[in-house]
């Protein structure tokens, strides 16, 4: 996995759409037992402040690898919340958790079979552990880049780089949560998102999946894989009767108490 220079920026363009898994998934949480929240991977913070306004008398740590992301965090969030950096796959909490609260950031993280029961092991006895992912391999915008990863160039180019982790199967997560939870739910929703044209469809993806390809660009290249993206996604997404487009996220959602 390449280590990415995330831009707050870029990825607050489409924030609303990115932020609307987290408040239904949000929407569904009734933590019960004391104890603080953590929110792994929290980016620029917009989620975490959200998470700190639904429980203002709870200690909340937003947790991210991100600098540029940590600084978006802290010179924007008034709330009182801690900050801090690192990696998702070595984060050992202080003490277990009532909540720890992971949108969309756990796909980048490898090894999953480990991760998942790890997690768990950090929430307190009657806490929650809220997961939601997208279900990357299975979407159009994916399918759009595998494409243009398979033209000569950039195969050559950029061969051996990878961009998110392998998903498992909801009933893996389930196996794999369960004999260390009291109740679980998984489900799957569909967003499409109405996006102004296919060029937004590029824009969306540049601040996520296409950062361990950019990464490894200079800024011509990246322009040039910009704009192979950009004609590919013009046949994938076609436009609406009104011009615009509809851009489909399949995301996973896992709600797990800890015995």
């Amino acid at each position: 996995m390449v280590k990415m220079s995330w831009n707050p920026a870029a990825y607050l363009e489409f924030a609303a759409y990115r932020a609307r898994p987290a408040e239904d998934l949000i929407a569904r949480l009734d933590v019960k037992v004391p104890g603080g929240i953590v929110d792994l991977g929290c980016g620029p913070g917009n989620l975490t402040a959200k998470l700190k306004q639904r429980w203002p008398s709870r200690a909340v740590t937003g947790f991210d690898a991100s600098p540029e992301m940590l600084a978006k965090a802290r010179a924007s969030v008034a709330a009182d919340i801690t900050w801090q950096q690192g990696y998702i796959a070595a984060w050992l909490p202080g003490a277990q958790a009532a909540l720890v609260f992971a949108n969309a950031a756990l796909h980048w993280v490898p090894d999953h079979a480990g991760l998942f029961p790890r997690l768990m092991h950090a929430v307190a006895p009657g806490g929650l552990l809220a997961v939601q992912m997208p279900m990357t391999g299975e979407a159009l915008y994916h399918q759009c880049l595998q494409r243009v990863l398979d033209a000569p160039r950039w195969r050559t180019r950029l061969q051996g780089v990878h961009s998110h982790a392998p998903r498992l199967a909801a009933a893996v997560y389930y196996d794999l949560l369960a004999p260390l939870a009291s109740a679980m739910d998984i489900w799957e929703t569909h967003y499409h998102h109405v996006l102004a044209s296919r060029a937004a469809v590029t824009a969306w993806v540049a601040g996520t999946a296409l950062l361990p390809y950019t990464e490894m660009l200079n800024d011509a290249e990246t322009q040039d894989f910009f704009a192979d993206y950009t004609s590919v996604a013009t046949t994938a997404f076609p436009p609406r009767t009104d011009g615009k487009v509809l851009f489909n996220m399949k995301r996973i959602f896992i709600l797990a108490e800890r015995a």
